[in-house]
């Protein structure tokens, strides 16, 4: 992340929108912006943009005593109309027009949850995307000839059951394989697909057992496109040199598939 100056980040300014800041910060933050406008006009369409992706989810607001609060109130646990209305989510943060070359408001948020734990998934699906889609003989440990060893040996590794390989050929993609790659420092799963023109993606599912927050996100970086989300401990990230629009189709599959 590019620094702004060298007490006001990037990541201050998205904390800032995203309402993490204490009061302190957030007045050094006010003291910035007052001063600097083309950041104030970046900070009001990110809250702008917050504020229009939640009203997405206000007829779906469900709760329970049991459930763990977030910022916006919202039930931890996924409900189906709670995922019908992540999936509107997700369709709603393309049709914004998430950020171009920086990464998108959070739609959920703990309050002490820092940007730049969220910024180590983006950064390692684009890194994994960048090594591995270019590699002819060795894009992957396991081929999709065995997608069921594949299937059992990552979950076993990231300790989740029945985990899905995502089926992908109904939007043109076919499953190449998977292999095991650290994410954040822990054991994490690539899956690549590649259509008939030869073109690849990857989607990769990472596991950080003290995260408790839903978040989605895009990131932009050259020609990569990445959109990744946070569902409880799990995280996801499907990248490519794609377009958007087979992005978000590719994604909903995916958020669709895995588990919740």
């Amino acid at each position: 992340m590019n620094e702004i100056n060298q007490t006001v980040t990037e990541a201050d300014l998205h904390a800032y929108a995203d309402g993490q800041l204490p009061e302190q910060a957030r007045a050094r933050i006010e003291a910035w912006l007052s001063d600097n406008p083309d950041d104030a006009a970046r900070v009001a369409e990110w809250t702008a943009q917050n504020a229009e992706i939640r009203s997405l989810f206000a007829s779906y607001e469900m709760s329970r005593d049991t459930d763990i609060e977030l910022v916006t109130g919202r039930s931890k646990r996924a409900s189906w109309p709670k995922r019908l209305a992540m999936t509107a989510a997700i369709a709603g943060i393309f049709g914004l027009g998430a950020l171009s070359g920086h990464y998108g408001p959070a739609l959920f948020e703990k309050p002490n949850l820092q940007l730049t734990e969220l910024e180590t998934l983006p950064n390692e699906a684009r890194n994994a995307f960048l090594v591995y889609a270019g590699e002819v003989r060795h894009p992957v440990e396991v081929f999709a000839n065995e997608e069921a060893h594949l299937a059992t040996w990552l979950g076993k590794r990231l300790a989740v059951q029945d985990l899905k390989v995502p089926n992908l050929q109904e939007l043109g993609f076919k499953l190449v394989g998977g292999r095991l790659l650290p994410v954040d420092g822990s054991p994490g799963a690539m899956f690549m697909y590649e259509d008939q023109a030869g073109e690849r993606l990857t989607v990769l599912v990472g596991r950080n057992a003290d995260n408790r927050s839903t978040s989605f996100r895009f990131a932009s970086s050259g020609n990569v496109e990445t959109f990744y989300w946070i569902d409880g401990e799990l995280g996801y990230a499907v990248t490519g040199e794609v377009s958007r629009d087979v992005l978000r189709k590719v994604t909903e599959e995916c958020y669709r598939q895995f588990p919740s």
